[in-house]
């Protein structure tokens, strides 16, 4: 099978110099990647910037920005047999990219921010036949909003932790599938829990 996996950040930039992102390492999609490799398919990964080195896969893009994750997914989503989204994508950017560093001022300055692209919403309009993961990271109510997720976006299965999952060697997570089926998992490696949302998806796409 064909995989298409993001992994990491984005980075969305108010200056040449000052940007909005988050924390993610991109570990999680690169335990992805790796584990799909290993089991033959053929694995695409667009990764965004975090700390982690890439698997050795098929293809490898890197990107830093939103629009950036969106256009390489969408020119390589009709091909794939999977889309899992496991990239912890900035929902905002700032309205106005500033070409110079923001100088110091006295007081308080504004910045307007819009919204990025929702790409796994975007593959889920467009899809045909690919099986589609997304990921939620919540700080509550953590199964309601990824059920909620998994309605919106109409999604085969969602995954499901919390902020302390970033970065960490081992985590707790929760997969949710569209066929009601829940799953809880409790302390386990990234690399464990890679190997399971890889099996189940493909076998969803078989």
């Amino acid at each position: 099978m064909r995989i298409l996996i993001t992994a990491g950040p984005t980075r969305e930039y108010l200056d040449p110099v000052r940007y909005l992102s988050n924390a993610s390492s991109g570990r999680m999609g690169c335990a992805l990647a790796a584990a799909a490799k290993k089991a033959g398919h053929t694995v695409m990964l667009v990764l965004g910037p975090g700390s982690v080195e890439p698997p050795a896969v098929d293809e490898v893009v890197r990107v830093t920005s939103a629009a950036d994750m969106f256009e390489a997914v969408l020119a390589r989503f009709d091909g794939c047999d999977v889309f899992i989204a496991a990239a912890a994508v900035c929902d905002y950017r700032p309205s106005v990219h500033e070409t110079h560093k923001i100088k110091k001022v006295e007081g308080r300055i504004a910045v307007e921010f819009e919204r990025t692209a929702d790409i796994l919403l975007q593959m889920s309009k467009r899809r045909r036949r690919q099986t589609l993961v997304g990921f939620c990271l919540e700080t509550d109510n953590l199964e309601m909003r990824a059920r909620e997720k998994l309605e919106v976006k109409r999604l085969d299965f969602v995954v499901a932790n919390g902020p302390e999952a970033i970065d960490a060697s081992r985590q707790d997570a929760v997969i949710i599938s569209s066929s009601g089926k829940v799953e809880h998992f409790k302390d386990v490696t990234k690399e464990e829990l890679a190997r399971h949302i890889l099996a189940t998806a493909i076998k969803r796409g078989a």
